[in-house]
């Protein structure tokens, strides 16, 4: 029997639920989920956060500008004693993927308040003869997640201020030096998500899907030092890897997962294919 592609669903979403776990609130609004040594460790800031029967909420006035900064103030003291490694990077905060930004915060900081983030993934896809190639990245060794892995040839957060079309365009250019004018071809494919409980804390990640089909003459080249190379690979031998072994980062394999499905190499009548198509719906 060939190995489960379930298993990389499995993987990204390890939390069973939010049992022990306590809701994080801005303005009355739950934006993430606390672990038990993080509710511990803010309680030594009485000024800035405040307990009561719904979890800790944030003191601060609704005004994001406040809010944002008091944010700031125990992302640093939280860095400050171990909890998390800012990345200088700032993410906007929201009750839901849709909503209103509520205020903004530190990516690196992310996880340990269990906020959600969003990114940007391009499958960039040749197509020759019938068959279908993709181009992958292969990441920095020096990356702090999934040195080495295969990657997307475009992967980004999306930074505050911006939406995943104005993510994709800089992220195209800054990482694998894709024209404007080429990236901006790149049709909208879905989108899927995950919850992913870590060292660093909760990952609750919605990942904007993209396909972007390639001139057969295009080759991206490293910009910014995020992947040490591309390499253009047949499809059917990115699912094998897939499928078979952990060379491409966790959370790749479920945007790829989506392709594979989306083009028929997962065949719909794959004993896995219904599951999968579950197990990737966003929520």
């Amino acid at each position: 029997m060939a190995p489960s592609l379930m298993r990389h669903l499995h993987a990204c979403n390890n939390l069973p639920s939010p049992a022990g776990l306590t809701p994080f609130l801005i303005a009355g609004r739950q934006v993430g989920w606390l672990a038990p040594e993080t509710v511990r460790a803010l309680t030594f800031r009485p000024g800035q956060a405040h307990f009561d029967g719904r979890g800790v909420s944030l003191a601060a006035r609704a005004v994001a500008q406040a809010a944002s900064r008091t944010l700031a103030d125990l992302a640093a003291w939280l860095a400050d004693r171990g909890f998390c490694r800012l990345r200088g990077e700032a993410f906007d905060v929201r009750e839901h993927h849709d909503g209103p930004v509520l205020a903004t915060l530190d990516r690196g900081a992310l996880p340990v308040f269990g906020v959600a983030a969003q990114g940007v993934h391009v499958n960039g896809i040749v197509r020759r003869g019938g068959r279908l190639f993709l181009w992958m990245g292969v990441r920095s060794a020096d990356k702090a997640i999934a040195p080495g892995a295969l990657d997307n040839i475009v992967a980004g957060g999306v930074p505050a201020g911006l939406d995943a079309g104005a993510t994709l365009l800089k992220e195209a250019a800054e990482e694998a030096g894709i024209p404007p004018g080429i990236a901006a071809l790149a049709r909208p494919a879905g989108r899927v998500s995950y919850v992913m409980s870590g060292p660093e804390g909760l990952r609750r990640d919605l990942l904007h899907c993209y396909d972007l089909d390639l001139p057969d003459g295009f080759s991206p080249a490293p910009q910014d030092g995020e992947v040490e190379r591309f390499e253009l690979l047949p499809a059917a031998e990115v699912l094998d890897l897939v499928r078979r072994t952990d060379r491409v980062k966790f959370n790749v394999n479920l945007v790829l997962i989506d392709l594979f499905l989306r083009e028929g190499l997962i065949a719909p009548d794959d004993p896995e294919a219904e599951a999968l198509r579950a197990g990737l719906a966003p929520v």
